[in-house]
């Protein structure tokens, strides 16, 4: 018998169970979907697919309700009586796109669609914004929602949206549609003793009420000069404000002229200020609504807060030993590569210069292709000339690219783009980078 080298035996049998065990991963990804093609038949036979209208609505908020588990306690804290929900969610109906799936009468799955606008690097995109996106647990694993998202994906690109956002109740889930991260949520919270206290802004600060037209107008600018927010519709509002508890307040920043500058929407409960958002135009409106914080330093022990910006605000602090969490909070993909570049802009010193994109994208097939993309001198266009340089990439990868979250040679060293360093290196030379500011949760 051949003498047998040390742990060669052990290697061996690792290696076998880690064939096995792809071998049996490989058996259930193929088991799922040949039973979603399955499914996916007997859905186009038996169940119907359509959009919902208002006559919709009782089953609609039943299935909400079901799959987020919102009990008729919780309505009761927030001081919303049932047929008040109802009425409140007629305007989903009547100007989102919301797609269903019914089995006979009963709606077993929904997804819906909220019409919004975004500045990505200056320019204005028309999105679509995916929530309510729930099936009843007894259909689940039948290819349901897939389809769903692939009808409302082919919507938003009849409609001229070539850029889709959601906030994902599970990432893998939707990194399976082309989805991927783009932006972090910044939670901290800062104790009494460590709010600012060395700013004297010239300007003073006013209570609103929800409906002000400073607040809205406020917000508009803010979105206008950064990149990554949305524009807050009327639907967009509505959702905004729809399980905040009568306490909450709107604090405006006005400077020495008398113009809104900055504001802040905050609740204080249990000797906590909860600071919902802070939005500013400049450091002087900054200041001055921390000032506003420090008023209330006899009523609260500390400040928790939402923080959209790429960077933490320690460094912002006097004492800046606060605690702070990140985590990932929002999720896009491109619904339509060659209409997303038509308006994208870069670098407005690129003298000139030609990428080609092999873009894979297993879920939309329209994207499937390779394209040239020129860019120079802040603008990008398709072109059909040679390329200067080529990358390999998915769609996922290419979306947190493009809008800021990740860079190429992050990505590069990531294994997340095939191609020769050169080439990483000249388009992180020529696109933006800046980390989207993205805060709204619909």
């Amino acid at each position: 018998m051949p003498e047998r080298k040390k742990g060669q035996g052990k290697r061996n049998e690792k290696d076998g169970l880690t064939l096995n065990r792809q071998a049996v991963y490989n058996g259930r990804e193929q088991r799922r979907k040949e039973r979603e093609k399955t499914m996916g038949n007997a859905m186009n036979s038996h169940y119907q697919v359509r959009h919902l209208t208002t006559d919709d609505l009782e089953q609609y908020n039943q299935l909400l309700r079901y799959a987020f588990q919102v009990t008729e306690q919780e309505l009761a804290e927030t001081g919303w009586r049932d047929e008040e929900i109802k009425q409140s969610k007629f305007p989903v109906l009547e100007r989102a796109d919301v797609l269903g799936c019914f089995d006979g009468p009963n709606l077993i799955s929904q997804i819906a669609v909220y019409p919004l606008e975004m500045n990505i690097y200056g320019q204005t995109y028309s999105i679509g914004f995916v929530t309510s996106v729930c099936t009843y647990p007894e259909y689940t694993g039948h290819g349901i929602m897939k389809r769903l998202m692939r009808l409302s994906l082919e919507d938003m690109r009849m409609k001229g949206q070539s850029f889709a956002m959601l906030f994902p109740y599970s990432i893998p889930l939707y990194r399976r549609f082309g989805y991927e991260i783009i932006s972090n949520k910044i939670s901290y919270t800062v104790k009494d003793r460590q709010i600012p206290s060395r700013a004297m802004a010239p300007g003073y600060v006013r209570r609103v009420g929800w409906q002000s037209q400073d607040l809205m107008e406020l917000h508009t600018r803010f979105a206008a000069a950064t990149h990554g927010c949305l524009y807050r519709n009327s639907l967009a509002w509505e959702e905004y404000w729809r399980w905040d508890e009568d306490d909450t307040f709107v604090a405006v920043y006005y400077n020495v002229e008398g113009e809104p500058n900055g504001y802040m929407v905050y609740l204080i409960k249990d000797d906590v200020m909860h600071v919902k958002e802070m939005i500013y135009l400049n450091r002087e409106a900054y200041e001055g609504l921390w000032e506003y914080i420090r008023a209330h330093d006899s009523m609260i022990d500390e400040v928790r807060g939402n923080s959209y910006f790429s960077d933490p605000i320690a460094f912002e602090m006097d004492d800046g030993d606060i605690r702070e969490v990140i985590r990932p909070y929002i999720m896009g993909r491109i619904v339509d590569v060659e209409r997303f570049l038509e308006n994208y802009a870069c670098d407005p010193n690129e003298s000139g210069v030609r990428f080609a994109f092999d873009i894979e994208d297993e879920f939309l097939d329209w994207n499937n292709k390779c394209v040239t993309v020129e860019f120079r001198q802040g603008r990008c266009c398709l072109t059909e000339e040679a390329p200067d340089y080529q990358l390999k990439l998915s769609i996922a990868t290419l979306t947190t690219l493009l809008v800021g979250y990740k860079s190429a040679l992050k990505l590069y060293r990531m294994g997340r783009i095939e191609a020769e360093p050169a080439a990483v290196l000249r388009l992180d030379k020529a696109i933006l980078h800046e980390a989207p500011y993205i805060s709204d949760y619909i």
